[in-house]
């Protein structure tokens, strides 16, 4: 029993010692280790925050009721998402230039003269068509023929104001040509079926309750845009969309014909220093809300990156040409970022720890050899000072200078696969022992 103890504690020291001597060798490998791995976690992002903060629209308008579906799917992740009611795109580019959040909905067109820095945008989620519904005496098919006309826009403080204004004075129509009267949606809808106006502009989705109101109003009928073509090759930003005649009653046939529209984009327009992986997953949360059929839409349609007043995003460029990173479409979202960011560290010092790996042997080995050369060369030396033999006094100076390498020979630590390394150069301190004039009275054979 004491025996193989003794065996143990043996295998154990000479294992140390192997381990020591490895390290001894590789330290450099050992610093070039950690030093990449200091490199690489200089160069991974920090974890995603918990909480988002998305300005949306008016409470009751569309881009907030999407906004609350994005909350439920970030929500199912882990993340809270901060809904802020604003009055359009307009306050929304704002809040996302002050920092004051860090996604917004902003309609298309709203930048086209200037690109805003500091700011991506991950896709259009959806079209936001133009309505222009007016009084069926009369259904003009372009917009200067609304001359002279009372003409309400819904959403005067929004983005919608604008872009009929543009349309306006592209028909060479100023306020001097066209009466226009703020009314909010409820009073606008019942303003227009009772003849007290004679247009409503509204771009919204075609489920807005004043859209679908006015679709089925007796006394009202949308307007088709006969230069629908013109307009989409003048604003780069529209497009051309199609209602087809009955899509909204088919037993009443509403519409009679198919008409023309004009649609913005709803596009969600993020801060450039938001987090890639919570990009990622707003970019999921669009394609899950937003990626089926619609009247105007095909299924997988959206997202897309349509509107290009914006640069677009590199983790949308990604997503777009390849889908969700590979661990977010098997993963939960928290575990997927814990495990990308590990990847990112772990890589690199891979890269560097498997030569090490490889070569650890290789360098034990020589460094095991480099110490036997050492006595080998104190050995070598000592014999060529044999031939000079000629006192008493250095004959005892060469016994004591082999005594010496003898004794280093033995404590120096051997593990057993090396053992016959260490009785070869005993020997030769043997063989050289023999060739002394004097013989060393320790000396046993």
């Amino acid at each position: 029993m004491d025996e193989n103890k003794r065996r143990l504690r043996q295998r154990i020291r000479e294992r140390s010692v192997a381990w020591r001597e490895v390290l001894k060798a590789s330290w450099p490998f050992v610093a070039l280790v950690l030093l990449g791995f200091l490199l690489a976690f200089h160069f991974v992002k920090p974890a995603p925050p918990t909480t988002l903060v998305m300005s949306t629209g008016r409470e009751d308008g569309l881009y907030h009721a999407f906004a609350k579906q994005y909350q439920a799917f970030f929500a199912k992740n882990g993340i809270t998402l901060e809904l802020r009611p604003s009055r359009g795109s307009g306050e929304n580019l704002r809040r996302l230039r002050e920092q004051e959040a860090d996604i917004a909905f902003v309609q298309g067109g709203v930048s086209a003269r200037r690109r805003p820095e500091g700011m991506l945008s991950l896709g259009s989620a959806f079209y936001e068509p133009l309505w222009v519904f007016v009084r069926s005496d009369h259904v003009p098919k372009k917009l200067a023929e609304l001359k002279g006309l009372r003409v309400t826009i819904i959403q005067e403080s929004s983005s919608s104001r604008g872009l009929a204004y543009r349309l306006l004075a592209a028909n060479e129509l100023g306020e001097q040509d066209v009466q226009i009267i703020p009314m909010d949606e409820a009073e606008a809808a019942k303003a227009l079926q009772q003849g007290k106006l004679d247009a409503l502009f509204v771009i919204t989705a075609l489920e807005s309750p004043v859209v679908q109101e006015l679709l089925r109003a007796p006394t009202v009928r949308l307007m088709s845009f006969a230069q629908a073509e013109a307009y989409r090759r003048r604003f780069p930003y529209l497009f051309r969309l199609t209602l087809p005649e009955g899509v909204v009653d088919l037993a009443r046939d509403t519409p009679p014909h198919d008409i023309d529209l004009l649609a913005a984009t709803g596009n969600l327009v993020i801060r450039e220093d938001m987090h890639p992986a919570l990009q990622t997953l707003m970019l999921s949360a669009m394609r899950e809300i937003h990626g089926g059929n619609g009247f105007f839409q095909a299924s997988g349609e959206f997202p897309a990156y349509k509107d290009s007043d914006f640069q677009m995003s590199p983790s949308a460029e990604r997503f777009y040409a390849s889908g969700p990173p590979f661990m977010q479409r098997y993963m939960p979202f928290w575990l997927a970022v814990l495990a990308d960011r590990f990847l990112i560290l772990i890589i690199p010092v891979l890269t560097l720890l498997l030569p090490l790996i490889r070569f650890a042997p290789a360098i034990y080995h020589w460094r095991i050899h480099a110490r036997l050369c050492r006595i080998y060369g104190e050995l070598k030396f000592l014999e060529q000072d044999l031939s000079q033999v000629q006192t008493e006094e250095t004959r005892h100076e060469l016994i004591k200078r082999l005594d010496a390498i003898e004794e280093a020979a033995s404590r120096m630590p051997i593990p057993l696969r090396f053992t016959d390394m260490l009785y070869t150069l005993k020997a030769h301190i043997n063989l050289v022992r023999t060739r002394l004039p004097i013989h060393n009275p320790t000396y046993r054979p």
